[in-house]
C-alpha cells in the first residue's frame, strides 16, 4: 500500500527538465533510477510521454506516475518522515514547474501554500 500526493495541471504535465530544476531549488538531486519499469543510467532523462519514474530520495524511492493532466507521487506506507518529506518536495517541484495544484486532505492548494505547510524552502 502506498501513500500518495497528486498534482493536477491545466496545461499538461511539465517536462522532466523543468521538474528537475525545481527539485534542485529544494536540495533534491532528482536522480532517476527507473523509467517506465526499466533501469536508468545516472545521467539519463526520460523522453516525453514517460508514464512512471522512480526517483532516488535520501531514505528510499519516490515513484512518480504520469497521466495526461496529473502526476501522482507515491511512497510505501512504511515510509519514514524523511521519505514522506521527499515525496512532498517532489510533488511541490512538479506543481511549481507546471503551474499545478497539489491535492491535499483539505483540498487543492498552490505550490506556495503547500510549501508553507510542508516546511519546504526553495532557494
Amino acid at each position: 500500500m502506498g501513500l500518495d500526493r497528486t498534482v493536477q495541471f491545466h496545461a499538461g504535465v511539465p517536462a522532466w527538465a523543468a521538474i528537475k530544476a525545481q527539485l534542485a531549488r529544494v536540495g533534491e538531486p532528482g536522480l532517476i533510477r527507473m523509467i517506465d519499469g526499466l533501469p536508468a543510467f545516472p545521467d539519463e532523462a526520460p523522453e516525453a510521454g514517460w508514464r512512471e519514474l522512480r526517483i532516488a530520495a535520501g531514505s528510499g524511492m519516490v515513484t512518480v506516475r504520469q497521466t495526461a493532466d496529473s502526476v501522482t507521487c507515491i511512497v510505501w506506507s512504511n515510509a519514514d518522515p524523511a521519505l514522506l518529506a521527499a515525496r512532498d518536495r517532489v510533488a511541490w517541484a512538479c506543481a511549481e514547474a507546471g503551474g499545478g495544484v497539489i491535492l491535499t486532505e483539505t483540498g487543492a492548494v498552490s505550490p506556495a501554500a503547500f510549501a508553507q505547510v510542508s516546511n519546504i524552502h526553495p532557494e
